[in-house]
């Protein structure tokens, strides 16, 4: 049988110091699992799942200013990647993108806020290390050297494993899953010309520029 359509290929990350590559099938993500961040969002600190659809990974070092906002926030997280039998492979230092005035809207309609979370380019990855994740150490996330989020691992409510527990009550967790961990306080704003930095101990380094929105 052939295909009617040709789809474009899944994401594939780049593994640190390996010449394989980790196609990404779905992306899950968690808010408000730093009780610090919740806070600073006015919501409990009671974490939630959402997801990003998979075309939404890059490993881009330049990402477009996103459409349809004016006001996009970065959050800083460790993202779990998934092999079999649910087993943590490998993580990275990720970047959530969130495009903040529209979540506001639909939070203000009690409406879903998938416009705010789930578009191109809005789940950027440092390059993949194997293994198992930490379990703690610093998390941080600098805007043209200036340290804007700051925070450490072992803050989660969930930490990486509680977190597969409860996903996997509501998902069949699959190889090629993502988890993006949540983030903790001091998520901002981010502008076309933005030099962006974010680091996890003992991960390698996630680096990209913003850039002018696409016309």
């Amino acid at each position: 049988m052939t295909d009617l359509i040709t789809c474009p290929d899944l994401p594939r990350l780049q593994i640190d110091q390996d010449d394989r590559t980790y196609p990404v099938g779905r992306i899950f993500c968690i808010g408000r699992n730093y009780a610090e961040h919740a806070a600073e969002m006015g919501s409990p600190p009671e974490p939630i799942f959402f997801m990003k659809p998979a075309s939404a990974a890059t490993q881009d070092s330049e990402i477009a200013y996103p459409i349809a906002t004016e006001d996009v926030h970065h959050e800083i997280e460790l993202v779990l990647a998934l092999g079999e039998d649910r087993e943590i492979i490998g993580c990275a230092a990720g970047v959530d993108l969130t495009r903040r005035d529209l979540q506001a809207r639909m939070k203000a309609k009690s409406a879903p806020w998938e416009i705010a979370k789930a578009f191109d380019q809005s789940a950027i990855l440092g390059p993949l290390r194997l293994g198992p994740p930490p379990v703690m150490g610093a998390i941080s996330l600098s805007v043209n050297g200036k340290l804007r989020q700051s925070g450490h691992l072992e803050d989660m409510i969930l930490p990486p494993h509680a977190m597969l527990d409860a996903l996997s009550g509501l998902f069949e967790l699959k190889p090629g899953d993502l988890i993006f961990t949540g983030t903790p306080a001091g998520v901002g704003a981010l502008a076309p010309g933005d030099n962006i930095v974010g680091r996890i101990d003992d991960l390698p380094e996630l680096r990209f520029n913003m850039k002018e929105r696409a016309v």
